[in-house]
């Protein structure tokens, strides 16, 4: 016999929503990191070179959710270009959940970029409903971080490379304590280094990619970053939906 989680599709957004929110207090700095992932079951983040090729509609669905919750989405540039982003827009019923419940109707767009190699006449910028913030280091290119800062508030967050706790502290500071940060594996690589990470949402999608796909994470840690399991959840075509917490 087989023995599934609960399924998904049983579930109303209001109860998808709890079980992922609960225990989604905050920590000694007043902020949560949540870190949202899809995986292949032999660890591929991608199948064709693109993430967005696994999980289906029901991890669709977490996604659209957790960014409904949150203050800001925080994204490395590189993802931000290899999956296509465009402006942080959300959907009319996650905007109108966002006004019930006395938020903004968009969270704010962060992007991690050493470089600064964004473009300012992108769409993520001319047609942001709410001013991006994008972390850089502080010997980043002068005329580069100009650019951007007709169309962005350009922080320096350390001074020759881009330093993940002063990421997290900078966003903290300016109130966006609800964190919600999709890639890429670089850059959760750093986070997982700096024990950054308080929750990991983890879609893992029931295929065998096989090839040449990456893991959700690049880099080593000086240690194990323990985390407890908070849910699993049974998505269509048999896709799990974890959620995990860090242990305490």
């Amino acid at each position: 016999m087989t023995h599934l989680p609960d399924p998904i599709a049983d579930l109303s957004d209001a109860e998808l929503l709890a079980a992922y929110t609960d225990g989604a207090e905050g920590t000694a700095d007043g902020g949560w990191l949540r870190v949202n992932f899809v995986s292949s079951l032999d660890g591929s983040a991608t199948a064709a070179g693109k993430s967005g090729s696994l999980g289906g509609d029901d991890d669709l669905r977490v996604f659209d959710l957790l960014r409904r919750v949150a203050d800001v989405v925080l994204v490395a540039a590189g993802t931000v270009r290899d999956e296509g982003y465009g402006p942080m827009v959300l959907h009319d019923a996650d905007v109108a959940w966002r006004r019930e419940h006395g938020l903004p109707d968009h969270p704010v767009f962060a992007i991690v970029t050493g470089s600064l190699g964004l473009d300012p006449a992108s769409r993520v910028f001319t047609e942001a409903p709410v001013r991006p913030v994008v972390l850089t280091s502080a010997s980043a290119d002068p005329s580069r971080r100009h650019a951007l800062e007709a169309v962005a508030d350009v922080v320096s967050c350390g001074d020759d490379a881009v330093d993940p706790a002063q990421v997290r502290a900078a966003l903290v500071d300016r109130g966006l304590r609800a964190i919600h940060c999709e890639g890429g594996p670089s850059f959760l690589g750093a986070l997982v280094a700096a024990d950054l990470v308080d929750e990991l949402c983890l879609s893992i999608d029931p295929s065998l990619e096989g090839g040449d796909g990456g893991r959700i994470v690049h880099g080593s840690s000086p240690e194990l970053r323990p985390m407890r399991l908070a849910h699993v959840l049974h998505g269509a075509g048999d896709v799990l939906l974890t959620r995990y917490v860090r242990a305490r």
